[in-house]
């Protein structure tokens, strides 16, 4: 089992001490890789605190346990009004964590396969986005629908939300990616 009060590495990079997104990687897409790299520099365009989880290996049992324990680490190191949620693949399954303590999120690449993170997608109830795309073998499109997100779903794209062997189209869909978490991260304000 693993040790939860393990600290974690992070990397903070201070905004409006009152708004804190808690951004938590995949496996091996570490808050440097492209997705990720640019919802933090959407989050600092918008004036908000930014700290960034760096864990390492996680264990082949209990994950969801694992990544529930150390999203609710970052988040009990803030005190911040308000607070904000964003997860790629692995990261998603704190997708309960977030509909528990009403937070909003933004999902990349969430893992529709795991019935705990369509039910918390479901059952949130502050807004979140779903980001994926259709060649995603973790993507369930009408799974995602049924959560009442705001979704963005990309035709071809697969699980790093590019596009094998099109590098221009990688880019183009970096690009929308980042124009999406904008607008939501932009439209917080005032949603309920």
């Amino acid at each position: 089992m693993s040790d939860y009060r393990v600290p974690l590495e992070t990397t903070r990079y201070d905004g409006d001490p009152e708004r804190v997104a808690i951004i938590l990687p995949g496996v091996r897409y570490t808050p440097a890789a492209p997705l990720l790299h640019y919802a933090r520099a959407v989050l600092l365009a918008r004036g908000w605190t930014v700290q960034e989880i760096w864990w390492g290996d996680a264990p082949n049992q209990g994950r969801g346990e694992w990544v529930r324990q150390h999203a609710l680490t970052a988040l009990a190191r803030e005190n911040a009004e308000e607070l904000l949620l964003v997860g790629k693949s692995l990261g998603t399954l704190a997708a309960p964590v977030a509909a528990e303590r009403g937070l909003p999120a933004v999902w990349l690449t969430p893992l529709l396969t795991e019935p705990a993170v369509v039910d918390a997608l479901t059952r949130a109830s502050r807004p979140r986005l779903l980001v994926g795309g259709t060649a995603d073998p973790l993507w369930h499109p009408d799974a995602a629908r049924r959560t009442g997100a705001d979704l963005l779903e990309v035709p071809g794209a697969d699980h790093g939300m590019e596009v094998d062997a099109d590098p221009v189209r990688s880019v183009e869909i970096l690009r929308e990616v980042t124009v999406a978490m904008e607008r939501f991260v932009g439209g917080l304000a005032g949603r309920v």
